[in-house]
């Protein structure tokens, strides 16, 4: 299994800004995260200063949004939606993102959803419950 480390994850991103901003060739993965990237302009001078972004501290209590937890749960997501894993989560995706308008604004919900997971599964010890997460994610595609 892959665990990349936090600073793993950040030259990631930072790497593939800098290789999108010089016209260079993508891996396939560095192309997906590349689009995220496009897609939140926000974050590109944090993403841009790789020494910045290994050294910054992202706190809950600050109310600053952590770039790189924000593109990773973009990442997540897409994989689940491209493997349909949890079971029924492209659907519900493709549902949320017609009634939206909007394959991002989809992303943003389901990424709600997913943190929802995460956090309940911290706090109670328990693996993460993958029904839960797509009953969420199903209850915002439907009203």
């Amino acid at each position: 299994m892959f665990a990349p480390s936090q600073n793993d994850v950040r030259r990631f991103f930072c790497e593939t800004l800098r290789k999108q901003r010089a016209a260079l060739p993508l891996t396939p993965m560095e192309a997906l995260a590349g689009g995220w990237i496009a897609q939140h302009p926000e974050y590109h001078a944090e993403l841009a200063d790789l020494d910045a972004a290994l050294a910054a501290v992202y706190e809950v209590e600050a109310g600053r949004t952590n770039p790189f937890l924000h593109l990773s749960m973009h990442l997540t997501i897409s994989e689940q939606v491209s493997i349909d894993q949890p079971r029924g989560i492209k659907q519900a995706y493709e549902l949320l993102a017609a009634r939206r308008g909007s394959a991002h604004e989809a992303q943003h919900e389901v990424m709600e959803c997913l943190g929802e997971m995460i956090w309940a599964s911290q706090r109670s010890g328990a693996p993460p419950d993958g029904l839960a997460y797509l009953d969420c994610v199903r209850r915002r595609a439907t009203r």
